[in-house]
């Protein structure tokens, strides 16, 4: 029953980060650590992040703002590094709390709209880059925070699940080699969990693939900011 829990939840997460660019280590990384402690769960959920990640990146790769990868990217990709490095150390509830709350911060901003105010440029975008990765090797949930940070650029909602994703591709490769080298003994001894959940993520990517095509532009921001709204509710509830 666990096996199938992690299929349908790929499935759901699979879909919504390709709608939203980000989810799939936000609902599978609290339903995997069930199983495990959660540093373990973010390692292993990393491979089926990656996984999912690289399928949609081939999907959507025409789409991709270089200026935003190559700046906000870079960074996160070295603040995903950062938080693999560190992950173990300071998994903890506080920080758990501060994740959940930056990300319903987030969620009710754009919702509001406050968010459109916000444009990043300069030093700004890379220092949100640095943070949104860092949180995704803290504890594997980057994405929501990534997406809230890049409403500060001004993308259609192709190009923004497309650069997100190549960000999240980028934040993986860099922290994935981490785990590996810490805990590949605990990664193998989960190898069933993440083959059905990968499977999952697999599907649902394709899903949310051809949804992402049907949504009218004017709704994608508020669907967007109310899944990371949603999520950090969960976050906070679930901790």
């Amino acid at each position: 029953m666990f096996n199938i829990s992690l299929l349908l939840v790929g499935i759901l997460a699979g879909g919504v980060a390709s709608l939203c660019g980000f989810g799939i280590g936000s609902f599978l990384t609290p339903l995997l650590a069930f199983k495990t402690c959660t540093g373990i769960a973010v390692a292993g959920v990393s491979i089926v992040h990656f996984l999912g990640t690289a399928f949609r990146f081939w999907k959507w790769k025409q789409y991709i703002n270089r200026q935003v990868l190559l700046t906000f990217g870079i960074t996160s990709a070295v603040g995903g590094l950062l938080g693999a490095v560190f992950h173990d150390i300071f998994q903890n509830v506080i920080l758990t709390i501060i994740f959940g709350s930056l990300l319903i911060f987030a969620g009710f901003t754009g919702l509001t709209g406050i968010s459109q105010q916000w444009r990043l440029k300069g030093p700004v975008a890379w220092m949100a880059g640095a943070l949104s990765g860092l949180f995704g090797g803290l504890v594997g949930n980057q994405g929501g925070i990534r997406s809230a940070a890049m409403f500060g650029f001004d993308l259609k909602p192709q190009e923004f699940v497309a650069t997100a994703t190549g960000i999240a591709l980028a934040v993986d490769c860099a922290r994935m080699p981490v785990y590996f080298v810490t805990q590949w003994k605990e990664i193998l001894n989960i190898w069933p969990f993440l083959v059905f959940a990968a499977v999952g993520v697999l599907i649902g990517t394709e899903l949310g693939v051809f949804a992402l095509g049907k949504i009218p532009e004017k709704f994608f921001k508020k669907i967007v900011s109310g899944m990371i709204l949603l999520i950090g509710i969960f976050v906070l509830i679930h901790q």
